[in-house]
């Protein structure tokens, strides 16, 4: 596995678009490492029409493949 990226701060090192099974995309999934290891985790939403929540974006990134 390889190690997170580094730099100088924080730096957000994956992101995920998140589908619906409908297949909306009311947000996305943002993991931020700092020094190598992982720093926090961001569940944005762009939909006033679809609530986005850690749950809900869990369960579309499961079910996506």
């Amino acid at each position: 596995m390889e190690p997170a990226p580094t730099g100088p701060g924080t730096v957000a090192a994956g992101e995920a678009q998140l589908l619906t099974e409908a297949g909306e995309c009311p947000g996305e999934v943002l993991v931020f490492t700092q020094g190598g290891y992982v720093s926090w985790l961001e569940v944005r939403s762009w939909s006033d029409d679809v609530e986005v929540t850690l749950a809900a974006a869990r369960h579309w990134l499961q079910t996506r493949s």
